[in-house]
């Protein structure tokens, strides 16, 4: 069974950090009724949730997916590209230690871990204000030696890769080519997303089923024309603090 690690909504979520997006009121309740909606959906796709409580102090906490890239072998603690996440890692650590053997990414590096998609035995992580070039080199000497090959991608435009980019079937990606060069995953089927919907390509696959937010119905009539499966979920408060679907876990699935 995967294990899906989340974290509970926090208290303090209207002080989260934003880079891309205008900052607009968030109904605390409501995101939080959200993100148990996506929890129980996990569930419902056959994951063992494993939930942490709120953290009053970290407004972007909810948000686990940043702290931490898992590995079959290992895995690696970032080290956050915002200062203020940083103390977000330890208590995901504490968790992830129960699973994995735990490594780390040190100063002077950084990554978010929505800035990483596998792809099989490849590792493509965004340049992004979040993650820099000495993380990326720490990662790939951290998982190199497991047989996993690490790819820089310039991102541009959005957040994340993982923004820009995702996995949606086992030899598919879905891709928003205005802000990452599409060719980088050549040998992949591409499905670009809806042009008016920019903020459309991130989706999380679980097993052969794809959690998708519903605020994009035309990328997700692109996705059901191609036969990828989904099932959606109402992200919309948590996509005020910049967050998707991909953001709000982490998935053991080896």
């Amino acid at each position: 069974m995967p294990i899906a690690i989340t974290r509970k909504v926090s208290p303090a979520i209207a002080r989260c950090e934003l880079t891309h997006l205008a900052r607009s009121p968030i109904d605390v309740g409501l995101a939080g009724s959200q993100h148990e909606a996506y929890e129980r959906t996990l569930s419902k796709l056959g994951c063992w949730v494993v939930s942490l409580p709120a953290a009053p102090d970290l407004p972007d906490s909810v948000f686990v997916e940043d702290t931490a890239v898992v590995v079959d072998e290992v895995a690696v603690i970032t080290r956050p590209g915002s200062r203020s996440r940083r103390p977000e890692t330890a208590s995901v650590a504490a968790v992830l230690a129960k699973y994995r053997p735990i490594v780390a990414i040190e100063a002077p590096g950084t990554i978010d871990g929505g800035d990483v998609l596998r792809l099989g035995r490849r590792l493509f992580v965004g340049l992004t204000e979040r993650t820099n070039r000495e993380g990326i080199n720490q990662l790939r000497a951290l998982l190199s030696p497991h047989g996993y090959v690490v790819e820089p991608v310039p991102v541009s435009g959005c957040l994340h890769l993982k923004s820009a980019v995702t996995q949606v079937a086992p030899d598919t990606v879905l891709v928003n080519a205005a802000w990452v060069d599409a060719a980088a995953f050549a040998g992949f089927t591409r499905i670009d997303v809806d042009p008016g919907e920019p903020y459309a390509a991130n989706a999380l696959m679980v097993g052969d089923m794809v959690l998708y937010p519903e605020a994009f119905p035309f990328t997700a009539a692109q996705l059901d024309r191609a036969g990828v499966r989904i099932v959606t979920v109402d992200v919309s408060e948590l996509a005020k603090a910049e967050g998707a679907v991909t953001c709000c876990s982490i998935l053991l699935t080896g």
